[in-house]
């Protein structure tokens, strides 16, 4: 059995197919799945669609980076509302500096205060990061007394950045998708050098289809495709990359 630690099944481009979706991934081996959460309007249909399939869709909740605006501090009490609903991590957290930084300040806040979260409820973090790497490790620096663990969702960084994090915390790293893209840069060599029992796998379905299926919506029936490049780069068997990242991936998220 294959996991999907990050994917988006409840977004726009699915709608109406989810059932068929959830049906694809099941089909190709990937028994359990995880939704990513951004913000309260995506809540309803996420736990919607885990309610309906317990033990196979499971819950993220989080306040994602893009959309902390004027209201973050309202969207981070409602967030609190659903915590009964036993979401399996906080998430999708982070930093992105990439299109805007008029909230910058705010990212960081936000980031701080779900950091205590997640230790307070001991969950996990699903972290996204984008162009903020030296704010990232200075807060998580700062919160290394909080007991940390988690993934880096679409990794993009470096090993040495990972290493780095490892000293404040317990870090996966998150492989979609882009490990099979030809312009993946630096991310086999990090594939190749981190552990295995730190990689999860994950799609962000329905972005970053992976190869041959690029520019394709994606769906998490795909991550077989992704595993298959992990064990090309790391050139162990496709059956180990499958049972230690599921090991990985329940053992993280208590799933």
């Amino acid at each position: 059995m294959f996991i999907d630690t990050h994917t988006h099944i409840t977004d726009e481009a699915f709608r109406g197919e989810e059932e068929a979706v959830i049906g694809r991934a099941l089909q190709a081996g990937v028994g359990k799945m995880i939704l990513a959460d951004i913000c309260s309007a995506e809540r309803p249909p996420v736990f919607g669609l885990c309610r309906k399939h317990p033990g196979v869709v499971y819950p993220m909740v989080g306040l994602h980076p893009e959309n902390v605006s004027e209201n973050w501090q309202e969207e981070l009490s409602e967030l609190e509302r659903w915590l009964p609903e036993h979401p399996v991590a906080v998430g999708e957290i982070g930093l992105d500096y990439h299109w805007d930084v008029t909230f910058k300040a705010q990212q960081k806040e936000a980031l701080r205060i779900q950091f205590e979260l997640a230790s307070r409820l001991n969950l996990p973090v699903n972290i996204h990061l984008r162009d903020a790497t030296e704010d990232f490790v200075a807060i998580a620096k700062d919160c290394a007394h909080l007991g940390l663990r988690g993934n880096l969702h679409a990794c993009s960084g470096s090993f040495e950045t990972w290493l780095q994090l490892c000293r404040y915390g317990e870090w996966s790293i998150g492989v979609g998708g882009v490990v099979t893209f030809k312009n993946a840069h630096q991310l086999p060599e990090v594939v190749m050098k981190v552990p295995l029992e730190k990689i999860l796998l994950e799609t962000d379905a329905p972005y970053m289809a992976p190869v041959p299926l690029r520019g394709k919506r994606n769906e998490p029936s795909n991550i077989p495709l992704i595993a298959a490049k992990i064990a090309e780069i790391k050139g162990i068997p496709l059956q180990e990359v499958e049972e230690t990242t599921t090991r990985n991936a329940i053992q993280l998220f208590q799933l």
